[in-house]
């Protein structure tokens, strides 16, 4: 039976430095089939013109906000701005070059009302640097645990959202750390929690032009330093979900 959805959906985009995309992000969220959301785009001491553009759509619009900090932090503060300013029931994520379907609240809402869950994510389609897709969609499992997550960094920050009326924000939050998005999912799943997957493709994920070899190099000492420090697993536990990580993340990008 499919669930009715309601509730205000609090929508964080943490900004910085982005306003070649801000007008179309927002335009993406005001087109979306579900009109019940308050956007809150958190400027994180931008140095273009993309402050300037959200002040203006957010006075024709007054679901559109803008949260400027006075101290560039980087995105995980950015994004507990947001968490901190959020006052729907829902929770989502959004990166600022990234692109969401028109229908992703709606079918995502009405996902996470027909598992009763608190925590849920879609799939998605690598996009060019013009977002355009490429064809290359990494599907999702119905249900991930904590164990699981360890060795399959799957869930992508913009396809997330929370029911905060079943998590609280504090919990959400993400710590000051490389890759804080991953961290917080596998500390909110190691809390007891079970992340839900829509397998159906609501969100682009934006790839612009950059050294592949370099992003590997950081990424693999970014999941290193959360097996080892963050998480503290055991040595060769570590390497083993880094072994499973590596063959999964080379898989997703093939």
């Amino acid at each position: 039976m499919v669930q009715e959805v309601d509730g205000l959906v609090s929508i964080v985009v943490p900004v910085y430095n982005a306003g070649k995309f801000i007008e179309e992000t927002i335009g993406m969220v005001r087109r979306q089939t579900y009109r019940e959301w308050e956007l809150l785009l958190v400027d994180d001491c931008s140095t273009d013109d993309g402050r300037e553009k959200i002040k203006a759509w957010s006075a024709r619009d007054e679901r559109i906000r803008l949260i400027a900090k006075e101290k560039n932090q980087g995105a995980a503060q950015a994004r507990n701005t947001g968490i901190d300013h959020a006052s729907g029931r829902f929770l989502a994520f959004l990166d600022a070059d990234d692109v969401w379907m028109s229908d992703k609240l709606e079918k995502e809402l009405r996902f996470m009302a027909d598992k009763n869950a608190a925590f849920v994510f879609t799939a998605y389609e690598f996009g060019d640097e013009d977002a355009r897709g490429t064809g290359r969609k990494v599907s999702v499992p119905e249900t991930i645990t904590y164990k699981e997550a360890l060795s399959r960094t799957i869930i992508f920050t913009t396809t997330v959202m929370f029911d905060l009326d079943k998590i609280g924000k504090d919990l959400i939050r993400m710590p000051d750390v490389a890759s804080e998005d991953t961290a917080a999912w596998w500390k909110i799943l190691r809390s007891g929690y079970t992340a839900y997957g829509l397998d159906e493709t609501l969100a682009i994920y934006r790839r612009p032009a950059k050294s592949l070899s370099s992003n590997k190099w950081e990424a693999i000492k970014r999941i290193w330093n959360l097996y080892r420090n963050e998480e503290k697993l055991p040595f060769f536990y570590s390497v083993w979900n880094f072994v499973w990580w590596a063959l999964r993340a080379s898989a997703r990008r093939l």
